[in-house]
């Protein structure tokens, strides 16, 4: 499928005002909440650019499997990380 060049445009637009929108809220004290948003601009933004740059909003369903597949992959290994983070006992959290 050939997509067209506004779509491109318009994704990019998007891509720079969520930049935008994160710069901003780096100066805005949330509390424990700017980690939260600030992973969540990112996450809409790596969508973003899988979707559309990666083209696999256009993909068969196999690529979409792979995709997935790593994204679940990936979602084990940080579990297993913050798993071994938070056991440690130096945290200030767990004291």
């Amino acid at each position: 499928m050939i997509v067209p060049v506004r779509t491109y445009v318009t994704i990019f637009l998007i891509l720079l005002c969520l930049t935008a929108l994160t710069l901003a809220v780096s100066f805005v004290h949330l509390g424990e909440a700017n980690t939260i948003v600030a992973v969540t601009i990112a996450f809409a933004k790596a969508t973003l650019v899988a979707l559309y740059f990666m083209h696999i909003r256009y993909s068969d369903r196999v690529i979409w499997l792979t995709a997935m597949a790593g994204l679940f992959w990936m979602g084990i290994l940080v579990l297993l990380t913050l798993s071994d983070y938070w056991a440690r006992g130096w945290l200030p959290i767990l004291k």
